[in-house]
């Protein structure tokens, strides 16, 4: 490849079809699905190893921000920008968000837009993929990647694809001209496709100039083109973070690229290809492509099968046994077990907006809360009390705080803890503790080279995360 690609990852998902490892403060793609590394990991990998890739650009939910930084540090990769989406407005303004950031500076810049949260198997087609629709996308087309049918498949849409696009350049695929898309077909619909051949999954994932983006994007989507320019020029900066104008994000229309640009603009393009790809949308979906044994399970963490087939059973915290039963999916995690029908995947929204209705929390995070200083988890909880396990990373330290409702014993189990109370500091080591009275202003950070664990014991007529009170914060959170 001679043009420079720069990757732009879209992580704003929510992945509650993967519940109830997936919540929505903690989505699937920050989460090691199908190898030791995170699927936004694993795609940010991917997009390095390109020939001429340059620093990525990532869109994601303010929420997660802290835990995409932190990810991206642990692969030694260093994003050109970070923007934070203050709310979801789907894929065609968070494209938009980098084609403005890039255009600034060339308009032909190539974008290879990719979900944080899909699988591809082999690098070597990827490449021979991307490859070519670089080519096509300097031909002014926006390209897009069919993956090549092997089922009648429900739960994606469909490319048909028309004649060839001739190219200067000889590629080992040919590229098309796409002719239709279509929704997600019904099983006699997919079938269809199938037998009479021409047609291609819609991977999601698109090759495209900044330039060429934004052009067709104000041709067809003015109103989104107007808000998210509007959005980018108001822009601000904060701990790293890029910030577009909170009030114009806002007020732009959510629509996803397929709607707004793919599915009308006469430059659409496809690229078939095969590299043994999948959006883990589905816990079946997750069964199809995972290892498995000879009775076809698929299986993590602590478990035990007898009599049991073609299913996916996974335990988080705990030794979970299934005994005769077959097709079917086991989540163990340590607050929530889901147990469906392989068949049944769909169905699981119904589950999501039971919690949602009920004000449920399950849905939304896990035990173990992670925050930009570490993570806290609840251990115990009565009348009047509740304990917390917390660890704080090396340099970090919690806000200055201080609860109308709750005084707080903090027990130090490992590690050093530098305890500030009405501006009197104390250094506490393992075993040591310390007492903080309702309405004392007071902060917690860890001076050391290692992680604080400490257990938190809260005692008070009102113990929600509601009751703090924030005088000072290193991580620009609301005082």
């Amino acid at each position: 490849m001679n043009a420079k690609i720069h990757p732009i990852i879209l992580s704003g998902g929510s992945g509650t079809r993967l519940w109830p490892l997936s919540r929505a403060n903690y989505p699937k793609q920050l989460l090691p699905l199908t190898s030791p590394e995170t699927m936004l990991q694993a795609t940010l990998a991917r997009a390095a190893a390109l020939p001429d890739s340059q620093p990525p650009i990532l869109v994601c939910n303010t929420e997660h921000r802290f835990l995409i930084q932190e990810q991206c540090d642990a692969i030694a990769i260093e994003p050109e920008a970070i923007y934070l989406e203050p709310t979801g407005r789907n894929t065609a303004p968070a494209i938009a968000l980098a084609a403005f950031h890039l255009a600034q500076t060339d308009e032909n810049a190539i974008m290879l837009v990719l979900p944080a949260d899909h699988v591809i198997d082999d690098q070597s087609a990827f490449a021979k993929a991307v490859e070519t629709a670089v080519a096509v996308a300097q031909e002014g087309y926006l390209v897009t990647f069919g993956v090549t049918l092997h089922a009648p498949e429900t739960g994606y849409g469909y490319i048909k694809s028309g004649e060839a696009i001739a190219l200067e350049t000889a590629m080992q695929l040919t590229a098309y001209k796409v002719r239709s898309f279509f929704e997600k077909p019904n099983r006699e619909t997919a079938a269809a496709y199938l037998q009479e051949g021409g047609y291609t999954w819609n991977s999601g994932m698109f090759v495209l100039t900044a330039g060429q983006y934004l052009q067709e994007l104000q041709r067809h989507r003015p109103d989104i083109f107007a808000a998210i320019r509007k959005a980018w020029q108001a822009r601000s900066a904060d701990l790293g973070f890029t910030l577009p104008d909170r009030n114009a994000f806002i007020a732009c229309p959510s629509d996803s690229i397929d709607y707004a640009i793919m599915q009308t603009t006469d430059r659409a393009a496809v690229v078939p290809a095969q590299f043994g790809w999948s959006d883990v949308g589905t816990w079946d979906s997750l069964w199809q492509i995972a290892p498995k044994d000879s009775n076809g399970n698929a299986t993590g963490g602590d478990t035990l099968l007898i009599d049991t087939h073609q299913s996916y059973i996974r335990s988080e915290s705990r030794q979970v046994t299934v005994i005769g039963l077959d097709d079917v999916i086991v989540i163990e995690t340590a607050d929530a077990v889901l147990i469906m029908h392989k068949s049944k995947t769909q169905q699981l929204k119904s589950a999501i907006q039971h919690f949602e209705a009920s004000r449920r929390k399950e849905h939304l995070e896990h035990l173990r809360i992670h925050r930009p200083w570490g993570w806290y988890e609840g251990i115990d909880k009565g009348e009047r009390f509740q304990v917390k396990r917390i660890m704080v990373k090396p340099g970090e330290r919690l806000s200055l705080q201080m609860h109308h409702h709750r005084a707080e014993h903090w027990i130090v189990v490992s590690g050093t803890a530098k305890v500030i109370v009405e501006g009197t500091e104390t250094l506490l080591s393992e075993n040591q503790s310390t007492y903080i009275p309702l309405g004392k202003q007071h902060r917690l950070e860890n001076p050391g080279k290692i992680p604080l664990h400490l257990i938190e014991v809260q005692s008070g007529a009102y113990l929600g995360e509601d009751d703090i009170v924030r005088f000072d914060d290193s991580y620009g959170r609301t005082l």
